[in-house]
């Protein structure tokens, strides 16, 4: 996938969560995992603590932050490479919204719209997750909510 610039990488955002063990380490980790598989970090938003939506049952609230980064991954190789990473720091799928070391999803990247089986870009619920807008305008305010919602 060629972005608009061949001298520029396609730019991605990705949320980063996590409530279970060392919440701030588990991300500090992650970005340190992103930065060693091709995705070049280059902002981090502030990291916010939140109650968990959907869990269920009862969890420990989530620290949340948006990354801008830079990557020559595909946004399929690039899903490979967080699942990899969340499972090197521990992520272990279960239920839908359960508790989770780490929790990282693509919410867009470049003007790609892509909807798959196993991906969607942009992210279908990011423009009603509070934890998610607040920290992605934080880093990007030129990221506005489509008209449409």
């Amino acid at each position: 996938m060629l972005c608009s610039d061949t001298l520029t990488m396609p730019i991605t955002y990705l949320a980063l969560g996590s409530n279970l063990g060392n919440r701030e380490k588990n991300i500090k980790e992650a970005i340190l995992f992103l930065n060693k598989n091709k995705i070049e970090i280059q902002k981090v938003a502030t990291t916010i603590e939140t109650d968990p939506v959907g869990a269920p049952d009862e969890q420990k609230k989530y620290l949340n932050t948006v990354v801008e980064a830079s990557t020559r991954l595909t946004p399929k190789s690039l899903l490979q490479t967080i699942h990899q990473i969340e499972l090197q720091l521990g992520r272990v799928r279960s239920v839908k919204n359960a508790a989770r070391t780490i929790d990282i999803d693509i919410l867009l990247y470049d003007n790609v719209s892509i909807e798959t089986d196993d991906l969607t870009i942009p992210h279908p619920r990011m423009w009603e997750r509070d934890f998610v807008m607040a920290p992605l305008k934080e880093i990007a305010k030129h990221i506005t909510t489509p008209d449409h919602l």
